[in-house]
């Protein structure tokens, strides 16, 4: 989820710019700051449709990417304009079973990966080392990408997804043609994250401490605990969605996956320092840890309701993001943006790719 140390600059800063319901069926909202005219037409308008309208995707593909045979589901023609759609955790590629045929019905390529350790996702060899630091997982989507011939795409995504896109963009940005990032900047800083943060994020992150144990360690590696864990988050981060049973069930098959656990704990684990990363990626890691910026055009996304988004306008990221740049605060939604307001989610793919 969000990078801890982002949120604890932004503690203080007030709510900054109100949130703004929006009318329809979906009764969610977007209010625009620091948006700059499109350049790209008129972006089309994504019908509004009812969250959970859709509950399954077409049947899935598998393509064999990097270290990876990928999992992934594919909506839409075949030689459209692609867009690449990023889960999180504790989540899946259900997050956008209503997104993905929105942006299918308007004519886009989209594609839905599951990310290592996750769903139908499988590692090609046993003796590859199960670690999930940031930029391993960037580098899966650009193999993935390299494996499907796709040259460039629009990145959309959130929690782990924010961040894998956001590295793309940063450093790869010949491959993105935009971006969607709810909760902004959230490339991880590690060196920041040794330092304590204000109470309240530190309250907000503790499953991230309970992961760092032997306790927390058991409950990942038990399937029952590891769901109840899970659905347990889901609550917590977004307080306004009343997803039932079945809707919990279809993701959480994901999280049986035989790698889940390792996927995870090594991911919390690496980012407060207690496991180093391989050394594949240490040169990529040292680029992040510059807190390189990102130019290529971006819509940023605040859920009000997710504890993680740092309080304000995006003010707190803005001077990370270069290029043509939207911010929207989503009134009344949680940490499951493009599963709770998918009409709102899809509007910003769109509008990233006029901008």
């Amino acid at each position: 989820m969000i990078n801890r140390r982002t949120f604890s600059k932004a503690v203080g800063l007030g709510t900054g710019t109100a949130a703004v319901a929006l009318t329809g069926l979906q009764s969610q909202a977007s209010a625009t700051t620091a948006a700059q005219q499109p350049t790209g037409g008129t972006a089309p308008t994504v019908p509004t449709i009812t969250p959970g309208t859709h509950r399954s995707f077409p049947a899935l593909k598998r393509v064999k990417a990097g270290v990876l045979d990928v999992g992934y589901a594919e909506l839409g023609p075949h030689h459209g304009p692609v867009v690449i759609c990023l889960h999180g955790w504790p989540y899946d590629i259900h997050s956008y079973v209503d997104v993905a045929p929105l942006l299918a019905g308007l004519g886009y390529r989209v594609i839905v990966p599951y990310l290592r350790g996750h769903g139908t996702t499988r590692f090609l060899s046993s003796r590859t080392p199960r670690t999930a630091e940031q930029s391993a997982i960037a580098l899966d989507i650009i193999a993935l990408m390299d494996a499907l011939k796709i040259h460039q795409a629009v990145l959309a995504g959130f929690d782990w997804g924010s961040r894998t896109g956001g590295i793309i963009a940063a450093l790869w940005p010949d491959r993105v043609k935009a971006l969607v990032s709810a909760g902004g900047y959230v490339i991880t800083d590690r060196k920041a994250q040794l330092a304590p943060a204000a109470p309240a994020v530190e309250h907000n992150w503790w499953y991230q401490w309970y992961f760092a144990t032997e306790r927390g360690k058991k409950a990942m590696e038990n399937p029952d605990e590891r769901l109840a864990l899970c659905r347990y988050v889901w609550t917590l981060v977004s307080p306004n969605w009343n997803f039932d049973d079945a809707t919990y069930q279809r993701t959480a098959q994901a999280f049986l996956n035989p790698d889940y656990a390792a996927t995870v704990l090594f991911n919390y684990r690496w980012r407060i320092g207690l496991v180093d990363g391989e050394h594949r990626y240490d040169r990529y890691e040292q680029r992040l840890s510059a807190q390189p910026s990102i130019g290529v055009p971006t819509v940023t996304l605040d859920p009000a309701l997710d504890p993680f988004t740092p309080p304000g306008d995006g003010s707190a990221y803005r001077s990370h993001f270069t290029g043509p740049y939207e911010h929207r605060t989503i009134a009344d939604i949680g940490h499951n943006l493009p599963q709770e307001a998918p009409t709102v989610f899809a509007q910003a793919v769109v509008d990233a790719d006029h901008l």
